[in-house]
């Protein structure tokens, strides 16, 4: 069963940075799709950044040039770099696992993030 335990969110003022860890257990992570998700208050989940086995990445429009995301294949490890934070950005952000080869999926329970203006 694979696990994914999210940590790095908090409060932080408009302009800040935070970095968020998803660190995957259970699985081979080498098979994986990671991604971050984000829900705000009221809204749905969205795709935040998307990274494959490879290194390839896909952002959404709203953070590019803001957010990086990366991954450690050595420590099983997804992180989300988030600069100049805005209000906006604040929500939950989960991590999620997409199996390539089974079409399993799999998320974190979730880390909040709060910008203050």
């Amino acid at each position: 069963q694979v696990q994914l335990a999210e940590s790095g969110g908090g409060l932080v003022q408009a302009g800040g940075s935070l970095r968020l860890s998803c660190a995957a257990s259970g699985g081979m992570f080498g098979l994986f799709i990671m991604a971050w998700y984000r829900q705000a208050p009221g809204k749905q989940r969205e795709l935040v950044a998307r990274i494959d086995a490879g290194g390839g990445t896909t952002y959404a429009d709203s953070v590019k040039g803001r957010f990086t995301i990366s991954r450690d294949h050595a420590k099983n490890t997804v992180y989300l770099q988030m600069n100049d934070l805005k209000r906006e950005d604040t929500g939950v952000f989960s991590c999620n696992a997409l199996n390539v080869g089974s079409s399993m999926q799999y998320w974190g329970q979730g880390t909040q993030v709060t910008v203050s203006s």
